[in-house]
């Protein structure tokens, strides 16, 4: 199967990208090529998010957010936009997937916790369309 590249896109790549390019990674392994970026990206992770993320065992403490670049949008089969409305770039021929999600920006752990868990189950959603789910790697 040729792997697909996915690319999850928000504003800050500071929360939902990250957290979602992490469970794809977690979830498909090496059957896809994951990649998270943001239209204006922050100085670093939502710290909430990076404690959310290692209750499940996923460490994104070294984690940066990055700046979308042009070449990540036309390398990737799928997009996932992330609440970044008119700023997410749009290429023809790519296939796009808005997902509406709550953005962990100044939340509290606990209610990130419910946000994260959607996010997981989203990402799940997309490998079974892709054809590259796998067996739980937790």
């Amino acid at each position: 199967m040729a792997t697909s590249q996915v690319l999850f896109l928000c504003v800050h790549n500071a929360g939902r990208s990250q957290m979602a390019a992490a469970f794809m990674r977690r979830h498909a392994g090496d059957r896809v090529t994951v990649v998270s970026a943001g239209t204006e990206p922050a100085d670093r992770l939502n710290p909430a998010v990076v404690e959310a993320m290692a209750e499940v065992g996923i460490d994104l403490a070294h984690e940066r957010p990055k700046v979308l670049t042009d070449q990540a949008v036309r390398a990737s089969d799928v997009v996932v936009t992330m609440g970044c409305g008119d700023t997410c770039p749009y290429y023809p021929a790519k296939r796009y997937v808005d997902w509406k999600l709550t953005d962990p920006a100044g939340l509290p752990v606990e209610q990130v916790r419910p946000i994260r868990d959607e996010i997981e189950q989203l990402v799940l959603g997309l490998l079974s369309e892709l054809g590259a789910s796998t067996p739980d790697q937790h």
